[in-house]
């Protein structure tokens, strides 16, 4: 049995989808991703609310994570409700039914020839 990790509650202030990338896609995409742990003994729907600094906040945005496992998701890819606006300042916040822990990556390729990528962690509510 897994000692408890994480958090039900998790908050991303600093999102910008970096837009436009240079180079050849997929691998030159500039992305915000998000990265779940669920290291608990049941499967969770991860819900997400993105919240914009001059529009009203858009979600829940629902992700699936399986027991025992992780999930990699890239925040450009996020449509449904609606598409998470490229190249705007948003933050948002993560709700599960179990625990999970969160990390936060950032690849920006606007410069050509110049990949940077950033990860931290999320903060746990």
């Amino acid at each position: 049995m897994t000692a408890q990790l994480g958090a039900r509650t998790w908050v991303v202030p600093g999102g910008h989808v970096p837009f436009p990338g240079h180079g050849p896609e997929p691998q030159f995409t500039s992305f915000d991703q998000l990265c779940v742990l669920n290291a608990t003994d049941q499967d969770t729907e991860v819900s997400l609310d993105v919240y914009y600094e001059d529009a009203e906040p858009v979600g829940p945005y629902r992700i699936l994570v399986g027991a025992r496992r992780i999930r990699h998701v890239r925040v450009n890819d996020l449509i449904d409700p609606e598409a998470v606006r490229l190249d705007r300042p948003y933050g948002c916040l993560l709700r599960s039914r179990v625990p999970v822990v969160v990390q936060f990556l950032r690849q920006d390729t606007r410069l050509p020839g110049v990949v940077a990528l950033t990860g931290v962690m999320a903060h746990p509510a």
